[in-house]
């Protein structure tokens, strides 16, 4: 449970800290920020997650394995619901994001939930890298606390 509280609270800093920094500077958007810090982190986690596992059969097999054990591994918990149209988009539906649930329902907090969900689409932007897959990850954030993460895979 303590490790819970740091990582809310780190997550906290974290996106105060750049959107603070972006306001100063006011050159790079800070959501592109939290999202490079996000797809670091995920690149380095799945590196030590999958360091005995065999090799994947296909990009499903890799978008399961983000849903399920790579999400377990950073929030004790799998993605909810996992849809796909079998031509490259994943979507994603975690109902509880963790770093929502704190915060109120009200309209206004919706429009600042973008950068709450920044850092997450970089964790799975940076997983999905690592493991071979290229993809372009979006959030969209309609009710609180729940998050739809949409993969598109980019075919080489």
């Amino acid at each position: 449970m303590a490790d819970d509280a740091v990582l809310d609270f780190l997550h906290m800093e974290m996106v105060s800290y750049v959107c603070r920094a972006a306001q100063k500077d006011d050159k790079e958007n800070y959501v592109s920020k939290l999202e490079h810090i996000g797809y670091e982190t995920g690149y380095r986690i799945v590196e030590r997650l999958t360091k005995e596992w065999p090799r994947f059969k296909d990009e499903l097999d890799v978008v399961k394995f983000i849903c399920k054990d790579f999400w377990m591994s950073i929030y004790k918990k799998q993605i909810d619901n996992l849809r796909t149209n079998h031509q490259g988009v994943y979507v994603l539906l975690d109902n509880r994001v963790r770093f929502l649930t704190q915060m109120s329902a009200n309209k206004q907090y919706l429009e600042v939930a973008p950068r709450y969900v920044a850092y997450p689409c970089g964790l799975i932007r940076g997983a999905l890298a690592n493991l071979g897959v290229q993809a372009i990850v979006t959030a969209e954030v309609t009710t609180m606390p729940s998050c739809k993460f949409q993969i598109q895979v980019q075919q080489m």
